[in-house]
This record gives C-alpha cells, structure tokens and sequence, in this order.
C-alpha cells in the first residue's frame, strides 16, 4: 500500500527512484492517497503518465471512501453539501449521491474533500449546515500537501476552519482511521499488506491501528528527525531513504547502550549526537541503526540529535 503525495509523487513530478522501485516490485500494489482533490481516474492517468502499468481501481482516494461511508448515513440519491474540489465531487456522484451547494437546498449531510479553489464562502455555508445539525464527513484530516515550491494548506486546515467556527469535529475516512485501509485490503484481498508513507501521523499511525506493518520514508513530509521522536506504540517497522527501500534487505539491528549495528553500518552516540560508520547515512542499514539507537536513548531519557539525512537523487 503506497502513499502517493511525497512518496510516489510531488505535484506533477515523479520521486526520483519511486517509479523504478515500483516497476521492479512483484506482488500487487495499492496506491491510498489521503489527496480528494483529483479523482481515482485522474490519479491513475497521473501515475500511468510515469510508464507505470495499473487500473483504476489500484488507486483508492479518501474522496472514494467518505462518499461511500456518506451514502450508507443518507441513502442513495441524498443531497450532500460540498466544500471540497472537483475530485470529491465525482466521487460523491459516483456513489449515488447528490451534489449541492447551500444550506438551503436541503442537504442531508456536510462533506469536506479536497482544497483546490475551495471559497470562504464554502466554508461558512458548511459551518452553517453543522452548526444546524447536519451529519459531517471529511475525507482526511491532513493539515498540509507537499508541492513543487513547498508544503501547502491541506484538507485538515479546512477541515479545523469549520471545527473553530462550530466546535464539533467530523467523521473522518481517510489516513489515519481505519476506512481506507479496510477498502485496500478488501480490493485486493492482501492478508499481509505492507503500508508506505511520509507521514508518521497519518500513514504509519493509521497503519498501526489497522495492525498493518508499515515504512516510513523521507522523501515527502516526514524527516528523520521526527521519526526518531516517535513515541512507543507509534512507531513504524521499516525506514528507508525512498521507494528503493522495498527492494533492500533490511537486517536485523543490535542496540547496546550508546551504540547499535546493523548489517555494516554502526550508530554511536558522540556528545550527545549520533553518528554512523560503515555505510551511507541514507543507506537501509544506516537509517535502521539510527532510528533504533535514537529511539533507545530516547525511552532512557537522554536523548540523542540524529544527523539531517535526506534523500539522495
């Protein structure tokens, strides 16, 4: 299961290595995407535009799974409020449901999705509905994007808008609950699915609830530095610098103390920041003897600064 935005993609472009790894990979690949601005056919005309082969319904939207969570509330044909973009218009239109714009039409439900071109006025007119009673759905509660020029406000900072202006909070569909996972797994059968993001508090968090086993890597939100803060219970199985870490073997880490190896790489603790010798710092190796003696020190109370390994193109 592949995260998209930061992982798989940044805006139009491809992550260096992403499509190489994935075209190299054997079993089946899902792409979950907590992103509702475009629609699963737009995302995979996307991904297929990189030389990548997959159907449609490889890719599961936030947008595809709030509708459907949507619909059972209200019933087919229902008339639904929209803040969002177009791509969670046609996924709550593919689901039988009605898309309209005010409180006045008589919406039986408030849903936010998506951020692109999304107007004050969008926003107070569900604030309205809310506020009125209405059942309040978003497809994910992610405070920022990654783009070309940087990080940009996300569904979640909409999604917060509505919550200060009524004081209540939404169902949520997407990463980290439970509901895109279960749609994955029920699309592609996997018993033993392995999930892969940026973002420890929406990919890996959203993992673990699932009891799904998960890698985080660092080419989109994420750094090193976080992960390495990461408490107990919230911490993913596998780190890699990109995509190419599906295909790397990932051996087994030995912490003691003030050091930790794995495979030929070696952490240690000097002056209170770790270092590593015997391979790449943004090799599998490295980043696992990093992040286990980061996160050693860290449950003793002494925690050690990790270097600031990004990922090489």
């Amino acid at each position: 299961m592949l995260d998209l935005d930061g992982v798989v993609y940044v805006g139009p472009d491809a992550v260096p290595h992403a499509v190489e790894a994935i075209g190299s990979l054997e079993p089946s690949v899902s792409y979950l995407t907590n992103n509702a601005t475009r629609s699963a056919a737009d995302v995979a005309d996307h991904l297929r535009s990189f030389g990548l082969e997959l159907h449609d319904e490889a890719v599961v939207t936030a947008g595809q799974v709030v509708a459907e969570l949507v619909r059972r509330e209200v019933g087919d044909g229902a008339a639904v409020l929209l803040a969002g973009a177009d791509g969670m218009r046609t996924a709550l239109e593919d689901a039988g449901l009605r898309v309209v714009a005010a409180l006045s039409d008589e919406p039986r439900a408030v849903v936010q999705g998506g951020v692109i071109d999304v107007r004050w006025s969008e926003l107070a007119e569900a604030s309205y509905a809310v506020t009125a009673g209405l059942p309040w759905f978003a497809s994910n509660p992610d405070l920022t994007f990654p783009t070309p020029r940087g990080l940009a406000p996300g569904n979640g900072a909409m999604v917060n808008a509505v919550s200060l202006a009524t004081g209540t909070r939404p169902v949520v569909a997407g990463k980290p609950e439970r509901p895109i996972y279960d749609e994955a797994q029920r699309r592609t059968g996997a018993t033993s699915p392995l999930m892969v993001g940026d973002r420890p508090d929406t990919d890996i968090d959203g993992a673990i609830g699932a009891d799904i086993e998960s890698m985080v890597v660092l080419t989109g939100v994420g750094t090193l530095d976080e992960i390495a803060c990461l408490p107990v219970g919230a911490r993913p199985g596998y780190v890699a610098a990109d995509l190419r870490g599906l295909l790397a073997v990932h051996p087994p880490v030995e912490v003691d103390e003030d050091r930790a190896t794995c495979g030929p790489a070696t952490a240690e603790v000097v002056g209170g920041r770790i270092e590593v010798n015997g391979a790449d710092q943004d090799s599998v190796p490295a980043l696992r003897a990093i992040v286990a003696l980061a996160w050693a020190t860290r449950d003793r109370g002494t925690p050690a600064t990790v270097p600031d390994v990004r990922m090489r193109a």
